[in-house]
This record gives C-alpha cells, structure tokens and sequence, in this order.
C-alpha cells in the first residue's frame, strides 16, 4: 500500500490560516495588492467561503469566513492581531504602492534598516498587518548585531 506524504505536495509545514469577515473581498485584495494567486475556493451554497487556498510569492495562505461557532473569527471581531506577516518582494517601496491602491493603509513607511532590508508595514482592510520588505544588503547575524548596538548606543 503506498504511503501518503503528511506534508501536502507543495506546501510547508507551516501555513497561515487567516480568517476574515468577508473572504471573497479578501482574495480579491490579497490579489490586487500582493499579487496572490488562487489555487481553489469551498464555497456553501449561501456564498460563505469555508476554505481557500492562496499563493503569494510561492508561499501558500489558506482562508476562511467567520465561523465564530468554531473559533474562527478575524481581527476584527477580536480586537485586532498581534501576528505580523513578512512578504519579501523584488521592490518593497512598488509592492506598498499597490497594496495602498488596493485599500491598505500605511501603517510605517518604507526605509532602509540596520539589518539589510528595505522595509515598509501596511494594515490591510481585514485586520492583518503586513511587513513588506526586499533585501537590499547582505549581512551576518554578527553585522547586524554591531550595526543594532551603535544605533541603540551600546557598546
């Protein structure tokens, strides 16, 4: 009898499972403004998504609707996240540009960090905040930490 992968072809072992208010919405932002891809929806006949799959950047994001009768509920209807998602792009200041067309909000704005990164944080309109960053220098753990250490003045 042949054996089953328990990691599903294509995917990581780890997966973010976001859930928000109105998921359709949410596809379609994730689409417009990081460039995700879906790969397929489970819809109920009243229309409520019960799960999705997206690819942004070849990382897999799977989504749902509420479901408050399961636990499942966004942002939003908890009082916000304190889960920050990294999406490393080509050109952070382009991907912040788009993500803020398609109805982000700017919550720091793009600059260039001690640690090698040009990096920007937007909130998106389901209560998920995004870092968007791209490398744009090299460094070793033991660069950054001399680099942390003169910008917060230790020695």
């Amino acid at each position: 009898m042949p054996t089953v992968n328990p990691v599903p072809q294509g995917q990581s072992a780890l997966v973010p499972h976001l859930i928000a208010k109105n998921c359709a919405k949410a596809i379609d932002f994730y689409k417009i403004a990081f460039g995700a891809t879906e790969e397929f929806r489970l819809v109920e006949p009243s229309g409520k998504i019960g799960h999705a799959e997206l690819r942004i950047g070849g990382a897999l994001i799977m989504l749902a609707d509420e479901y408050p009768d399961f636990g499942a509920v966004g942002p939003p209807s908890v009082g916000g996240c304190p889960v920050k998602l990294q999406l490393y792009v080509t050109d952070a200041d382009a991907a912040v540009a788009r993500a803020v067309a398609a109805g982000a909000t700017v919550v720091r704005e793009a600059k260039t960090e001690f640690y090698g990164d040009r990096t920007a944080t937007v909130a998106d309109p389901f209560g998920y905040t995004w870092q968007i960053a791209s490398r744009v220098e090299n460094l070793s753990p033991a660069e950054m930490q001399a680099r942390w250490n003169k910008m917060m003045q230790w020695s």
